[in-house]
């Protein structure tokens, strides 16, 4: 089962949402066994396919939120979430997308995390569309690396909410959404630019943030932000097609003591991040057909509505054809019986009245039947071989068959059945009484 992970850019908040493009995306191909099997930056729809796919989104586009959620669960919690977060959310709650962590915080409260609902629903259905099913969204805040802190047994909730160490990580330059940068055909060009904005994730305890800072102010903005907590650096090296910034000679140098944090490693804590944005109606729904597996299945469900349409035709037809073979048989049938025995009145069963007729006539004629008794009985005695003829206790007929029952101590030899045969009968001994039952073969 391999997984694709994709890094994916800030929403330009002045880029109105019809003008929405994205840039080339870096991303990273692992196989079921968590090697590397491809790594790159490529358009949406060029972007390898894989069983499932992880979006890693920018802090910058995220709020999230500690607050107190009620027991709710399914469309009664959808309904409550916004109320819970919308004193502390600058734009309308309604048309934000609200994901919520289902691993509590030690005080109870629970992390909410808030993002644009018409972005989110653009990069989920723009991955649908380009053929990616089984989707996940990870705040990129949450991959990384979280240290180890002792904290005071004795020490207060409020000292303890100060002293919470601060983990701060620079992904390089922003690079922008805007159509304009893309239409160049060189967005990286704005990398080397000196003084020019850096993406900054800031993670402090169950709160994570995103800023885009002047490179020069990136170091006292953290610095800012952490206060007297202890601060823990990091910056995002080996994107696939981007130059690292330890490489770069802009004033957009590493931080003084950040150390280097992978791409490769972010995207491997990705896939152990339990927390996925991807929950109400952005949950996947694998049963649910979209339009691009429509459109996908659109020549296999024409060609089973053919096939069907053809048998139900066929059947139909074949129907029809045998309907009219019976039709005549029995008029063929009827003629015949109408012909032999005029005096006959009403037709209901022509083979059955038929062979009643006949049997009169073999009676009346003093012809006896092969099933009469005598018949049988004449049948039974020629077949008896070396069975002696005083070895029968009783003879039963009735029903057009001939019961016999042999006195106690008598062994029948198995050959009866075929000197039975050869005479035009058919016999069957019973396994629990020892009686045989006799038949006409015809």
């Amino acid at each position: 089962m391999s997984t694709l992970i994709v890094l994916m850019p800030p929403r330009d908040p002045a880029v109105h949402s019809q003008e929405w493009q994205l840039p080339e995306l870096p991303f990273v191909l692992l196989d079921k066994a968590g090697n590397t099997q491809r790594s790159g930056r490529a358009a949406l729809a060029l972007l390898p396919r894989a069983s499932s796919t992880v979006l890693l989104i920018a802090a910058r586009d995220l709020l999230t939120v500690a607050a107190a959620v009620p027991p709710l669960k399914g469309p009664r919690l959808r309904q409550a979430l916004p109320n819970v977060v919308e004193d502390q959310l600058i734009q309308d709650s309604q048309t934000c997308h609200l994901a919520l962590d289902p691993q509590a915080l030690p005080d109870g409260r629970h992390t909410v995390v808030a993002i644009d609902r018409g972005w989110f629903r653009f990069l989920v259905e723009g991955f649908a569309a380009a053929g990616h099913r089984s989707l996940r969204a990870v705040p990129v805040a949450r991959c990384l690396p979280q240290p180890e802190v002792r904290e005071p047994e004795n020490a207060a909730p409020l000292e303890q909410a100060a002293n919470e160490p601060v983990i701060a990580c620079t992904f390089g330059p922003v690079v922008s959404t805007a159509p304009t940068l893309l239409a160049g055909g060189a967005p990286d060009q704005t990398l080397s630019v000196p003084g020019a904005a850096l993406e900054l994730a800031v993670v402090r305890g169950s709160i994570e943030q995103g800023l885009a800072v002047p490179a020069p102010s990136a170091a006292a903005t953290i610095a800012a932000l952490a206060g007297d907590a202890p601060v823990t650096l990091y910056t995002l090296t080996g994107v696939p097609g981007e130059p690292s910034v330890a490489a770069s000679k802009s004033p957009a140098a590493p931080l003084p003591g950040a150390q280097p944090l992978t791409f490769d490693t972010l995207a491997r804590r990705a896939l152990a991040c339990r927390f996925d944005l991807c929950q109400f109606e952005f949950a996947a729904q694998p049963w649910r057909l979209d339009r691009a597996t429509l459109r996908r299945l659109r020549v296999p469900m024409a060609l089973v509505a053919v096939s069907l349409v053809v048998a139900i035709v066929g059947a139909n037809v074949q129907w029809l054809m045998l309907t009219r073979q019976r039709d005549a048989i029995n008029a063929q049938m009827t003629e015949l019986l109408l012909n032999a025995f005029p005096k006959t009145t009403v037709v209901l069963d022509p083979a059955g009245q038929m062979a009643r007729q006949l049997q009169l006539l073999r009676v009346a004629a003093g012809e006896p039947s092969p099933d009469d008794f005598l018949a049988l009985a004449d049948g039974l005695a020629r077949s008896l071989g070396p069975v002696p003829a005083n070895a029968i206790a009783a003879l039963d007929y009735h029903d057009r068959r001939l019961e016999v029952t042999f006195k106690p101590g008598v062994t029948v030899d198995a050959d009866l059945a075929g000197r039975l045969a050869r005479h035009g009968l058919t016999g069957a001994a019973d396994s629990s009484t020892g009686k045989w039952t006799i038949r006409s073969a015809s």
